[in-house]
């Protein structure tokens, strides 16, 4: 009776834990997003200081990970809806998206072949795991995209939203920095690459440069994204 009582209350006490890590992330967000709002700085964006926070409480606290996903889980889900809100800018501007499509469209597979060949040749170099490789693959693509693309290629979740984020998070600090030494002045160029190479992360980074910027990024994103989806069989051919 007593390990019953005793079972009972890790559960409650786990059932606790785990609310409290969800209204910690979204509390953590808010504070850093209003922080950000005054102090213009990379390194106090919310995607950059709260998951290191975060990922700091986990580990002093000894909180597993199964314990903080099981209600934060549900923020997973927001995504989805999140990266749909991308289409409202997009209707808006699409006198715009009409006259530049081949470039977008050049741009975007362009993005694909170098993202998708690009990690695959770097993790075989590495000589890293199977699971580490179809994660990798699918890394320039927003989270939403690249998980039902992990479903068809039997690639860890976990893993990939892992580098989906860590991806975005580089684009979004370095993202400037290299445009600055490539040869690319026009708005869409600097949109297309930001939304090929760091999907939703590099979206909010580019709308921040311009209206135009974030509407190009919002679009190759987008895209990039459903014809991943739609080259999931073929990816699973590819010898890992």
């Amino acid at each position: 009776m007593s390990q019953f009582y005793a079972s009972l209350f890790a559960d409650d006490a786990s059932r606790l834990i785990a609310a409290g890590c969800l209204v910690l992330t979204v509390v953590l967000y808010f504070a850093s997003k209003a922080l950000y709002a005054r102090v213009k700085s990379l390194w106090l964006a919310p995607l950059v200081a709260v998951p290191v926070v975060l990922a700091a409480i986990v580990l002093v606290a000894h909180i597993p990970y199964p314990v903080y996903f099981e209600d934060t889980r549900w923020l997973m889900w927001l995504l989805g809806p999140a990266t749909v809100a991308f289409a409202v800018p997009i209707y808006e501007y699409r006198a715009l998206l009409k006259r530049h499509w081949i470039s977008l469209s050049v741009g975007v597979t362009v993005g694909i072949l170098v993202g998708v060949g690009g990690s695959l040749m770097l993790a075989k170099l590495l000589h890293l795991s199977p699971e580490l490789q179809r994660s990798l693959m699918t890394r320039s693509v927003s989270t939403p995209f690249a998980l039902a693309v992990s479903d068809k290629i039997h690639a860890p979740k976990d893993l990939t939203a892992l580098f989906v984020i860590a991806t975005g998070v580089c684009g979004m600090l370095f993202g400037e920095l290299v445009l600055g030494f490539v040869p690319l002045r026009t708005r869409l160029a600097r949109g297309a690459s930001f939304g090929a190479a760091a999907h939703g992360i590099g979206t909010a980074k580019a709308r921040e440069l311009g209206s135009e910027e974030g509407v190009v990024a919002s679009l190759t994103m987008m895209i990039a994204g459903v014809v991943m989806v739609l080259l999931a069989p073929m990816l699973s051919l590819l010898p890992i």
